[in-house]
């Protein structure tokens, strides 16, 4: 994910420290994660299912991203759970 600045809401950054997720890990997973949704219509932003691997644990992170000047919002980062996901927390088991 190519982003120009990155920011993180309020509910990522309490999220992410009752999940004990770092800032970096989070920031390193927008930089050099694979992008495995996508959600073109969410408003006000675009925005994107992210998953990168933060000391061996998996991690999604939700960011919306501006189209207009490329900026990117943490809008959450969890680690998934594995009774849900498949392919590599890729898939979601429906």
């Amino acid at each position: 994910m190519k982003c120009r600045t990155i920011s993180f809401s309020g509910h990522a950054v309490r999220r992410m420290f009752q999940r004990d997720i770092k800032r970096q890990e989070v920031t390193d997973i927008v930089t050099r994660g694979e992008t495995v949704a996508s959600y073109p219509d969410d408003r006000p932003h675009p925005s994107f299912l992210l998953l990168g691997f933060a000391a061996e644990k998996p991690v999604h992170v939700v960011l919306a991203q501006n189209k207009i000047d490329g900026s990117c919002i943490i809008i959450t980062a969890y680690i998934p759970d594995g009774a849900l996901w498949s392919n590599g927390f890729k898939t979601r088991i429906k």
